[in-house]
């Protein structure tokens, strides 16, 4: 009776490393096949949305995203069983991708246009990071968050300044050039003010008049700097936070340079740099 109640746990002790845990050999070999999987699955839904491949190897392909779409399902049915929290991985950030990475499949059977949400299983790469141990990486784009967070403001009030010439520059097109050059209403002349402010320029509507080129010379001008202003203000915010972190300076107690801030210790003599005054003291010092 001992060994038949605990056989159940073992295995889904023993299944729970291999999912969730990229530690152990088996758990970063299943990692990299899920990982393997979800790019062939993308190249399926890639393949299938080219007519010419489609209309001759349709079969082939449906038979494929099957193939992928079962065993994404017993995936991610063996994370629930896996997990002593099943309702907490299922409300996941995880947990909600690799849902959608297989309902979407299921769903198209009775609503065609579904198929097209296939792609998100793109995002199930985000495991990536874990699997090769690039959590380093990971931090740093917690770094650029933190940087964009602290320049919001910046930025929304720079936001809010392009939106109201666009929609200046946008209206002015529409007096001067007017429904005859395809200025048929004062959105279509904001979008293409958007269009060549951000000097995309898809060149459906261009303006016909000479004052209408004049006031396109200025948009564009005014483009460039409209493309300068936020990557500016984020790259002053991430400098103002790395400037403390890499700042140099001297350890007070051998003198050495060239120390940063967040060094905990010298690295010649090894004198504790952080904490209070208090608690730093020199080698000679903690000597008993």
């Amino acid at each position: 009776m001992t060994i038949q109640s605990q056989t159940p746990q073992t295995f889904r002790q023993h299944l729970y490393k291999i999912i969730f845990d990229s530690d152990t050999t088996v758990g970063r070999l299943f990692d990299k096949f899920l990982i393997v999987a979800i790019i062939l699955s993308m190249l399926v839904v890639i393949l299938d949305s080219v007519a010419s491949i489609a209309h001759v190897y349709h079969l082939q392909l449906l038979s494929l995203e099957w193939l992928f779409t079962i065993i994404f399902t017993i995936e991610y049915l063996a994370r629930i069983y896996a997990t002593r929290e099943k309702f907490r991985y299922m409300t996941s950030f995880f947990g909600i991708i690799d849902l959608l990475a297989v309902l979407p499949t299921y769903l198209a059977l009775i609503f065609p246009e579904m198929h097209a949400l296939i792609d998100v299983r793109v995002l199930r790469l985000i495991r990536i990071f874990r699997v090769f141990k690039l959590t380093a990486y990971v931090s740093e784009y917690v770094y650029l968050a933190n940087a964009l967070k602290a320049s919001r403001r910046k930025i929304l009030v720079f936001l809010s300044v392009v939106l109201i010439v666009v929609m200046l520059m946008g209206s002015l097109m529409y007096v001067i050039e007017g429904p005859t050059s395809g200025f048929t209403s004062i959105p279509v002349g904001i979008y293409w003010a958007i269009t060549t402010m951000t000097t995309v320029g898809f060149g459906d509507i261009t303006p016909k008049t000479d004052l209408g080129r004049l006031l396109s010379s200025v948009m564009m001008l005014m483009g460039w700097g409209t493309l300068a202003v936020p990557t500016g203000i984020v790259t002053a915010e991430v400098t103002h936070q790395s400037r403390g972190l890499f700042a140099q300076h001297a350890c007070p107690a051998c003198g050495k340079q060239e120390l940063k801030v967040a060094d905990n210790f010298c690295s010649h003599c090894g004198y504790a740099l952080q904490g209070s005054g208090n608690n730093r003291t020199t080698p000679d010092e903690a000597a008993p």
